[in-house]
């Protein structure tokens, strides 16, 4: 490769990129919507308890839950509706009560109480369900009455780690940012084909790894320059920074390799327009597992961006190491190879 026809080419490409008023514009917009956003969002968590209740017989004491200061209950009718409730993070937790438990209780036994907790609870979640219970028994009983409590975290265990939800929405952000280059960059090399500019080019001394070069460096820069600043304004770098510009890294490669196989499969601008918002909208959906943990079921792990909005959650929001994403990196670090290799295969294809 030459080093002075792909300064060049990144010149021109550059060039190209300012002249589409269309993505400048989304780019541009786009980043500023997402760190407006952030900084909108409550910086705190709700630290009200709003318990979810499963009872088939339940004590009278118990019942009188609702009426505690900043507890708010609502009876469930099944254990599995009240599950789903606290899965999708309606509830802070779900308190589950055999139906024999005053039984139990006036035969001096331990009955055992179910409390199902949504994997972002804080740890103190856990003591105060538990203070409760004893609360209720007493008033029930008019003493202090034991019982076992089966605990169960619903979703990954990630119980501990009280996160806002302006921080549980940065991972989804910052892949919408990288997903949007994809749609840049695809764009940008259809429009050289269809203009027939990229072939004019390789009738010259310029060799086609040259073009492949200089189009990967301008998405990876354009992605990597905006999800950078994205993360050190909304405080990313927090922990593991390190870590963090790596994953982001690989992020930028798997956006560089997914747009050059979107612009091999597309066969104009308005193709990869439709199949970029297609493949946006199915990339971004392990986002949302980050904002409510447990939403998503394995099948999400089927989706290439699972890999890496995983590990942006995971290192941004629990201080997870490099010992704990390892698998996702390599993941996502193949995916991303494997996408680049076959879309530069196929443009060539086209370009010839």
């Amino acid at each position: 490769m030459n080093s002075r026809t792909i300064r060049a080419l990144l010149k021109k490409d550059t060039a190209l990129f300012r002249s589409n008023r269309f993505y400048m514009l989304m780019t541009v917009v786009g980043l500023i919507f997402y760190i407006g956003m952030y900084f909108i969002m409550p910086r705190t968590v709700d630290e009200s308890l709003k318990l979810a209740m499963y009872a088939p017989a339940p004590p009278p004491a118990f019942a009188q839950l609702a009426s505690q200061p900043g507890t708010e209950v609502k009876l469930f009718d099944t254990e599995d509706a009240l599950k789903q409730a606290v899965l999708k993070g309606d509830y802070t937790a779900g308190l589950v009560l055999p139906a024999d438990i005053m039984t139990v209780w006036a035969a001096g036994d331990k009955p055992q109480v179910t409390v199902y907790y949504p994997s972002s609870s804080p740890p103190e979640v856990a003591d105060a369900i538990a203070a409760l219970v004893k609360e209720m028994a007493y008033a029930q009983t008019g003493k202090a009455l034991a019982f076992d409590v089966n605990a169960e975290i619903l979703g990954p265990d990630m119980l501990g780690t009280p996160v806002p939800l302006r921080d549980r929405m940065v991972p989804m952000m910052a892949i919408f940012i990288l997903l949007l280059e994809i749609m840049s960059l695809a764009s940008l090399i259809t429009v050289e084909i269809e203009q027939g500019t990229a072939r004019a080019l390789l009738v010259t001394p310029m060799g086609i790894a040259d073009l492949f070069a200089a189009k990967g460096i301008l998405g990876g820069v354009l992605a990597l320059a905006q999800v950078v600043l994205f993360m050190l304004l909304v405080g990313g770098f927090g922990h593991q920074p390190l870590l963090m510009l790596v994953t982001l890294l690989v992020g930028c490669l798997f956006a560089v390799g997914t747009g050059f196989l979107v612009a091999s499969l597309a066969r104009d601008v308005m193709a990869v327009t439709g199949l970029s918002l297609l493949i946006f909208v199915i990339l971004a959906i392990p986002g949302f597992g980050s904002i409510a943990p447990g939403l998503l079921s394995g099948w999400a792990k089927a989706i290439p961006s699972y890999y890496l909005t995983d590990t942006v959650n995971r290192v941004a929001n629990y201080g997870a190491g490099w010992g704990d994403v390892a698998l996702n990196l390599a993941i996502i670090s193949g995916i991303s190879v494997l996408f680049l290799a076959l879309g530069m295969i196929a443009l060539r294809r086209r370009y010839q």
